[in-house]
């Protein structure tokens, strides 16, 4: 059984503080790359039709049929494995670190909210606790409102992904995130926001978690 939850605000000076968007913070060890237009792997029905080892509370045959064809190819064809989940490991950024402390494959972060929305990131790698910002041109934003929409790079920054134990930021440019999550994984935002031209993702720009999934595609 769930405990009850609030909907709070969390202070703008305190997520910028948090996570301060500063150019020289790109983690050398990974250039930006956009995905490879010349990788020989050709579309088949396993491309829309991924296996998935656990079961999704958010996502249905619908949504993971539509938003499949839009991962990298790399990562064509590779099972969807459940890595995390709210329902049943809890609301703690610390336990979601936790859960990919021993991967090396990309992740999908799929979120759905109190208004019932269900959007989310790829991420080129394992989302971790950082000083600097990481990750590749592969990273994307997307949301079901209700048809989906996917927000790729735009090559403008490198603002891809950053976190520590209070927050977690994807996208950025001029103060705004494209995606943020608080360290309780209870409340978070979306904004318009250079990295990837997104449009909010949520209803509100301010939106409560009622369910997070990740999935290792490896």
């Amino acid at each position: 059984m769930k405990t009850p939850r609030c909907e709070y605000v969390l202070l703008p000076s305190l997520l910028e503080e948090t996570l301060s968007l500063e150019p020289n913070e790109f983690d050398e060890q990974e250039d930006p790359i956009k995905p490879s237009l010349h990788d020989p792997t050709l579309f088949t029905e396993e491309v829309h039709l991924p296996v998935l080892n656990g079961q999704s509370n958010i996502m249905h045959l619908e949504e993971i049929q539509k938003l499949a064809p839009h991962l990298p190819l790399r990562v064509s064809g590779h099972p969807w494995n459940l890595t995390y989940c709210t329902a049943t490991d809890g609301f703690s950024l610390k336990s979601m670190y936790r859960s990919m402390s021993d991967l090396a494959s990309p992740v999908l972060l799929v979120i759905r909210d109190t208004d019932g929305q269900i959007f989310g990131a790829f991420s080129s790698t394992p989302i971790h606790v950082s000083s600097c910002f990481y990750g590749n041109g592969e990273t994307f934003l997307f949301s079901f409102t209700p048809q989906l929409k996917v927000f790729k790079w735009t090559g403008k920054n490198t603002f891809f992904m950053k976190g520590d134990a209070d927050a977690l930021a994807i996208g950025g440019g001029s103060g705004r995130f494209g995606l943020w999550l608080d360290g309780d994984l209870n409340h978070g935002g979306s904004h318009p926001c250079e990295t990837f031209n997104n449009e909010a993702l949520s209803l509100k720009e301010e939106f409560v978690i009622q369910d997070l999934e990740v999935w290792a595609l490896s």
